[in-house]
C-alpha cells in the first residue's frame, strides 16, 4: 500500500506492523454533522476496511473535543451546559455515522476525560524547556523547536495568517512570539475549570489530542489524520508538543482529507454553508449518500452539487446484481492500495457492472453494501 504523506509531500509506502494504530481528529460537538465531516470519516473508514482486508488489526481512535472555545461559545449562546450540548450533538453524530455504515472506532475518548493526562504532558513539556508561563497561562515556545513547520511546510507569514484565522490568537500580549500556542489557560468565570499547578483553568485545543492519542495508542502512532484545514495549526502544534514531551517521533504517516466546498467556499460551521448528513438521509438511501461522498479522491477539494445524489442513486441501482465478481474485487483492492484511489475503484465497478459482472464483494469492501 502507498499513501500520500503530508509531511514528506509524496506518495510513499505505508508498511505498518500487524497492528495498525490510527488517530483521526473527531468533531467538536456543537452542531450537526455536515458532509465535510462525513468525507473525512468515510475516507478513514475505507482505509481501515482495506487494512483489515489485508490482514491487519486496526486500532482507530477518534476523539471528541468536548471542551474548547467553539463549544463553550455555542453553549453560552444557547444558555445550556456545554456537556449537555455535547451529548445532544454526539447522539446526532453517532446516528449519522451509523447510518453511513462507519466501523465503530477502537476508542472515542472525550477531551474532558483526559485532564490528568493533559496536565502530565504539559508538565513534561515545561520540564523539557519547550514551554513557559505567562499571564496565568502556559505556552509552547515555538522558537525552542527548530523543526516546527515540518508537517505544513508553511512560511512564517503563512503560519501567522492561518493562526489568526483558526483561533491561534497571535495578538495575545502574553506570548513571547505570536506563533507560540497555549497549553493551559485561565478559564472565564462562566467556563469550566480544573485545578492545576499553574492555577485553575482549562486546556488548549492542541494539547487535548496529544494527551488522548498517547493515552490510547502510545507515544508513536502509525497514521494520524483529519481534514486538510487541521494541518496548521492543529497538527503542527500537536506534533511539536508531543515530541517535546516524549523525545520520540509522534506520527509515522500524516494523511489529510481535501475540503468540501459549497457555493465556492469551504463548507464550515462559521460560514453556515452546510449540507447536513441528516437532511440527505431523509430523502436518500444511506448507501447512496456514502457513495456520493466517496466519489472524489480524498486529497482533492471538491464542490457539493445537488446532482451528486441522483447520480449516486442511479449508480447504486446498476450495481444491485448478485453475480460473481472476483476480478473486479482484485482491481478495487489494487486501486485502494494506490493512494486510496476510490474514484478509480468505483469506475472499475461501473465497467464490471456494465459487462454483466457482479460487484457485490467490491461494494462490501468499500462499505457500500453491508458485510
Amino acid at each position: 500500500m502507498r499513501l500520500y504523506d503530508t509531511a514528506r509531500q509524496a506518495v510513499v509506502p505505508f508498511r505498518p506492523g500487524p497492528v495498525v494504530t490510527m488517530y483521526t481528529c473527531g468533531i467538536t460537538p456543537y452542531d450537526a454533522t455536515h458532509i465535510g465531516h462525513a468525507a473525512t470519516y468515510l475516507t478513514f473508514d475505507v482505509l481501515q476496511r482495506r487494512l483489515r482486508d489485508r490482514g491487519h488489526e486496526v486500532r482507530c481512535v477518534r476523539n471528541v473535543t468536548d471542551v474548547d472555545d467553539d463549544i463553550l461559545r455555542k453553549a453560552r449562546e444557547l444558555g445550556v451546559h456545554f456537556l449537555d450540548l455535547a451529548a445532544e450533538e454526539m447522539a446526532r453524530f453517532d446516528a449519522d455515522m451509523k447510518a453511513l455504515g462507519l466501523l465503530a472506532p477502537y476508542a472515542e475518548p472525550r477531551a474532558t476525560s483526559a485532564i490528568p493526562e493533559i496536565l502530565t504532558v504539559i508538565d513534561r513539556v515545561l520540564r523539557a524547556g519547550y514551554a513557559y508561563r505567562s499571564g496565568g497561562a502556559v505556552y509552547f515556545r515555538v522558537a525552542a523547536d527548530p523543526r516546527f513547520g515540518r508537517i505544513s511546510h508553511l512560511t512564517r507569514e503563512e503560519m501567522l495568517a492561518l493562526a489568526a484565522e483558526r483561533g491561534g490568537n497571535p495578538e495575545d500580549p502574553h506570548k513571547a512570539d505570536p506563533l507560540d500556542f497555549v497549553l493551559w489557560q485561565p478559564s472565564a468565570p462562566d467556563e469550566p475549570a480544573w485545578e492545576s499547578r499553574w492555577g485553575r483553568g482549562r486546556p488548549g485545543w492542541h494539547i487535548e489530542c496529544s494527551a488522548l492519542a498517547m493515552r490510547e495508542l502510545g507515544a508513536t502512532i502509525d497514521l494520524h489524520g483529519g481534514g486538510a484545514d487541521l494541518v496548521f495549526p492543529h497538527h503542527e502544534c500537536e506534533a511539536a508538543q508531543s515530541e517535546a514531551a516524549t523525545g520520540q517521533p509522534f506520527v509515522r504517516h500524516w494523511m489529510h482529507q481535501g475540503m468540501v466546498r459549497l457555493d465556492g467556499a469551504k463548507m464550515s460551521k462559521s460560514l453556515g454553508n452546510l449540507v447536513f448528513v441528516s437532511d440527505l438521509l431523509k430523502d436518500w438511501e444511506p448507501a447512496a449518500v456514502r457513495l456520493a461522498i466517496l466519489g472524489h479522491h480524498y486529497r482533492s477539494s471538491w464542490e457539493w452539487d445537488d446532482r451528486l445524489m441522483p447520480r449516486a442513486a442511479d449508480r447504486l441501482a446498476r450495481w444491485h446484481l448478485e453475480r460473481p465478481g472476483s476480478a473486479v474485487l482484485e482491481q478495487v483492492r489494487a486501486h485502494l492500495d494506490d493512494d486510496l484511489d476510490i474514484p478509480a475503484a468505483l469506475a472499475a465497478m461501473d465497467e464490471a457492472a456494465a459487462a454483466g459482472e457482479g460487484v457485490t464483494e467490491a461494494a462490501r469492501l468499500l462499505g457500500i453494501f453491508p458485510s
